[in-house]
């Protein structure tokens, strides 16, 4: 018996298209950001792919992404999980700042530290390891039984806090986790075995 896991980033957010760091600032989707929600909950569709559990995080355009992929899926009346520990880094001081504002002020160099170090936080903010410290226990806790049960579940959250749990499904180092990019509104779709590790992926 395996699991099925599907994690969503969120659609283009209004702070992404204006490279401004957000965190746990809470801007809604631009009309990009809506198509690409959209167009991954057809996706899902066609694979004939139905959760039975459906988790995103205490932000908004998180919330709406999955708003969006459940209405295009033709799915409603159903319970959704929202949780602070899905939320995105939090980038403290950087946060509303332009990051090319940010370079300015605090240097190039500096800048690239906070956002591409695992473990070195911004100013008032979370690292990378912050952010799987508080991410991870929640999956492992709440998620991870639901898995090992055979049970579907998709995630609509954030870039970092999705890292986290891709760092811990495929056993990734951090130098190797902080180089994955993980686009706006694509999904990624683990299975995953009784035993609660990584059984395969699935192409949508």
């Amino acid at each position: 018996m395996t699991g099925t896991l599907i994690l969503v980033r969120h659609g283009q957010s209004e702070w992404n298209l204006k490279n401004l760091f957000t965190g746990w600032r809470n801007p809604n989707l631009t009309e990009q950001g809506e198509s690409e929600a959209r167009a991954t909950g057809r996706a899902l569709k066609a694979k004939g792919i139905v959760p039975d559990l459906y988790y995103t995080s205490a932000l908004r355009r998180a919330q709406h992404t999955l708003d969006l992929m459940l209405e295009e899926m033709g799915i409603d009346n159903v319970t959704i999980i929202r949780h602070t520990a899905l939320n995105e880094r939090d980038y403290g001081d950087l946060a509303g700042l332009n990051k090319d504002d940010a370079r300015a002020r605090w240097g190039e160099e500096q800048v690239l530290i906070w956002r591409r170090s695992f473990d070195v936080p911004p100013p008032g903010g979370e690292s990378l390891k912050d952010t799987a410290a508080r991410t991870l226990p929640y999956y492992q806790s709440e998620i991870l039984p639901q898995l090992k049960a055979g049970k579907t579940i998709l995630i609509a959250a954030h870039g970092n806090s999705l890292r986290a749990l891709v760092m811990a499904i495929e056993g990734l180092t951090p130098d190797e986790i902080l180089k994955r990019e993980i686009a706006t509104g694509q999904p990624t779709v683990y299975r995953i075995g009784a035993d609660g590790t990584l059984a395969g992926k699935v192409e949508i």
